[in-house]
């Protein structure tokens, strides 16, 4: 079987790019065969995409219980290792703990929140990557994986959707 190739479409503006990814998946493309190339952020659901799966929500969710745990430990633990007699306090008092809580819950989500968007991005990348300098204009570009039977097909429709050029892409180290 031939090797699948890479097809780029730049469009200016997003309802052509809509409409395209929509005519796409209607001639057999798969959702995975499409790339959107946006210097703007363009949503999922602005064209008509599934929504991706990402990792950050849970990442963040461990990471606050992480640091609620570390606030616990500040608060309650460390007190009563080192205890310190001070006139009519308690060894933990409440107030001060439940802002060393908060806090350490709050440290702790954001650092696992940035950890894992800069993991999830895969940043950074030392691959060969496709790179349109149009983009930098406002424009949107789709990058379409397809066998080569089918890109005379692709390009005859993505034309006629208003696509500015459509090309053969080749990755290229940046």
């Amino acid at each position: 079987m031939a090797e699948e190739k890479s097809l780029l479409a730049v469009f200016s503006d997003i309802d052509p790019a809509a409409d395209a990814i929509e005519q796409l998946r209607l001639l057999g493309v798969h959702d995975d065969c499409m790339n959107v190339i946006s210097g703007i952020p363009v949503t999922e659901a602005m064209l008509g995409r599934p929504s991706q799966w990402t990792n950050v929500p849970r990442l963040a969710l461990g990471g606050a219980a992480a640091g609620f745990l570390v606030g616990v430990f500040l608060a309650f633990i460390t007190p009563n290792m080192y205890t310190i007699q001070v006139g009519g306090q308690p060894f933990t008092p409440v107030p001060p703990a439940v802002i060393v809580m908060f806090e350490m819950t709050m440290l702790g989500m954001l650092i696992s929140t940035f950890v894992g968007v800069f993991f999830d991005s895969l940043f950074p990348n030392y691959r060969p990557m496709h790179y349109v300098p149009e983009i930098s204009d406002g424009k949107i570009a789709i990058l379409i994986e397809c066998p080569p039977p089918d890109t005379q097909k692709i390009t005859d429709v993505l034309k006629k959707l208003g696509a500015e050029s459509v090309k053969e892409a080749e990755a290229q180290h940046l």
